[in-house]
């Protein structure tokens, strides 16, 4: 009779940790609509020796069937998808941070979502900052992108939020460049410092 090879244990750790690794941090890149989150995120992460770049969006995008518009008002599916999405991009944050590389997040966690999202984190020290160009900027920036995110949204409506999004570092990004926004986050990082809860 033919050999069958065993599973391996359920539970077996999925990721091989070492008390020799220290754990590293987790910074939160946030923001309204074309605000600039990706691209500076991504630059954030390359600054360092050793860092991940997390996109939220992509957690949204792995669900291909189904998926809850985000079209105001929203609906309980699609708070339920939106819940599940942060929550999986935080796991995927501290799982980078406990193997020590550095978690770069980048998503759209406006209002209480941003308290909500920093507080399911375990890694600590976590940083947040909030990108909060003007109104006017967004509506450029979103203009002049191969497809345009606004729509029933408004650029004021989510510039206003992104402004008014307790905690974090609030930066006004307008006029600047991606050089000089990731500058001024490393130059007051001290200030986005989220303490533990």
């Amino acid at each position: 009779m033919r050999s069958t090879t065993s599973l391996p244990d359920a539970a077996a750790p999925a990721v091989p940790s070492s008390p020799a690794v220290p754990s590293a941090p987790v910074l939160v890149v946030t923001g309204a609509m074309a605000s600039g989150k990706s691209t500076v995120a991504e630059a954030l992460a390359r600054s360092f020796p050793l860092a991940a770049h997390v996109r939220g969006d992509m957690f949204r995008r792995f669900v291909v069937s189904g998926r809850a518009s985000t079209d105001p008002p929203l609906s309980d599916a699609a708070r339920i998808q939106l819940d599940l999405r942060h929550a999986l991009a935080a796991q995927a944050a501290d799982t980078y941070a406990a193997a020590g590389i550095t978690a770069v997040v980048q998503d759209i966690l406006l209002g209480p979502d941003l308290a909500r999202f920093t507080a399911s984190l375990r890694t600590r020290p976590c940083y947040a900052v909030v990108l909060v160009p003007s109104a006017a900027a967004l509506a450029a920036r979103d203009a002049a992108r191969h497809k345009q995110a606004y729509g029933a949204w408004t650029p004021d409506e989510f510039a206003a939020y992104a402004r008014e999004t307790p905690g974090g570092l609030h930066l006004d990004t307008t006029g600047w460049t991606v050089e000089e926004t990731v500058a001024r986050i490393l130059e007051r990082l001290d200030e986005a410092r989220v303490d533990a809860v």
